[in-house]
């Protein structure tokens, strides 16, 4: 989620409980952040006094707003200005209402597999809002995220379509060509601003991941959503969903490591040494260190104890961890976009990170058509075009 580029005043800054210096706001959406905050920690922070403005864009970048209102209405807005408040309060009635719509197009789409018997499950948007943070609203989203088999690709396609859902990523022959390497389609609903991602595996190609998408399929939960019992992936899917979406995003929004935090303090019965088997054998088993040594540096969610030695035994995990630590904690600007090569931090193997370079480097994207636009007869060509093109970026310096 991208916030508007606003330009802001030198933030304050001041120094957290670990001796980083970080602004003043960022401190404040920490602690707000966190499973369960330190309501008096928070209303001191805010005491303290902050650059307000900066605070309400951060927690939109962050997509965290829903958290810092959550504690600013336990401690009755404390010193917030009217102008922040206002702004605030403008996005929480918008936000409701894309929720309800996201969860009733949710809906909509179950009763349509169903007739259409077409297998899925849904992960993140509304279903990860009630499981992780105690409703609809409380967390920030504005699309569903739905994996299906990859033969009923089309079906489930045509099923969202109906509903008045577009792809804006061209016709289905152009992403079969361009988009499938990501193994996810984008549909928009640009009324009422909601989208679907339509995925038959949870990463691209080129990379591996914690969560095969096999084991979707495994030991689905029901989730009530209105009137329907909705499949979610189980807890321990979840667990290793999220800590490889984070990863491969970078950790980049705090919204990501909330999330993570929120089912580590939830769910204290899950079998980590399980699931850090379970990604390392999908060559992926940093991805849940690193997921557990960030929520352990940011939001002060102790790590699991089967996990605490191997963590404390990593020097790539801990370089990593604060790499991304720094780098949010400095953030006084709305978060950077991410590339695809970000998706080879998932990778634990350098092997897998050189042959996931190199498949991105000769796989065509949209990118390239936009760059160069070829007739559909003359699309092989992209196959030559595409690392050429990379290269020229490398020299420029706009990689």
């Amino acid at each position: 989620m991208d916030s508007p580029g606003i330009a802001l005043p030198e933030p304050e800054t001041r120094v957290d409980l670990a001796g980083h210096e970080v602004t003043a706001a960022f401190e404040i959406l920490r602690e707000a952040a966190r499973p369960q905050p330190d309501l008096g920690r928070f209303r001191q922070s805010l005491r303290e006094g902050t650059d307000y403005r900066l605070l309400v864009t951060l927690a939109a970048a962050h997509g965290v707003r829903p958290a810092l209102l959550d504690c600013l209405g336990q401690i009755s807005w404390g010193t917030l200005p009217a102008g922040e408040r206002a702004a605030l309060e403008r996005f929480r009635q918008y936000h409701l209402a894309r929720t309800l719509t996201l969860a009733g197009d949710l809906n909509g789409l179950a009763a349509a597999f169903a007739e259409r018997s077409i297998r899925y499950v849904a992960f993140k948007g509304p279903t990860l809002s009630l499981a992780l943070h105690g409703g609809l609203a409380g967390r920030e989203y504005n699309d569903l995220d739905l994996i299906v088999p990859p033969e009923q690709v089309d079906a489930a396609e045509e099923v969202i379509v109906s509903m008045g859902y577009q792809s804006p990523q061209g016709d289905r022959i152009f992403r079969q060509t361009f988009l499938a390497p990501q193994r996810q389609y984008a549909f928009v609903r640009d009324e009422v601003d909601t989208a679907i991602d339509l995925h038959w595996a949870f990463s691209g190609s080129h990379v591996p991941f914690p969560l095969a998408a096999a084991d979707a399929w495994d030991d689905p939960v029901a989730l009530t959503l209105g009137d329907r019992a909705i499949p979610v992936l189980s807890t321990s899917n979840l667990a290793l969903l999220l800590a490889g979406h984070g990863t491969k995003e970078g950790w980049a929004m705090l919204k990501w490591v909330s999330d993570f935090a929120r089912l580590v303090d939830l769910h204290p019965e899950l079998d980590w040494s399980d699931l850090y088997r379970r990604a390392r054998h999908r060559h992926c088993g940093e991805a849940i260190l690193l997921a557990c040594s960030v929520a352990q540096d940011l939001l002060r969610v102790p790590v699991p104890e089967a996990l605490v030695a191997l963590v404390a035994g990593s020097d790539r995990v801990r370089q990593r961890t604060a790499a991304v630590a720094a780098s949010l904690r400095a953030d006084t600007h709305p978060i950077r976009q991410i590339d695809h090569f970000t998706d080879l931090l998932l990778c634990d193997r350098r092997i897998d990170r050189i042959a996931g370079t190199l498949k991105l480097a000769f796989t065509p994207t949209a990118g390239d058509y936009a760059a160069l636009k070829l007739p559909p007869a003359f699309w092989g060509a992209y196959y030559v075009t595409r690392p050429c093109r990379l290269a020229l970026r490398a020299v420029l310096g706009r990689t």
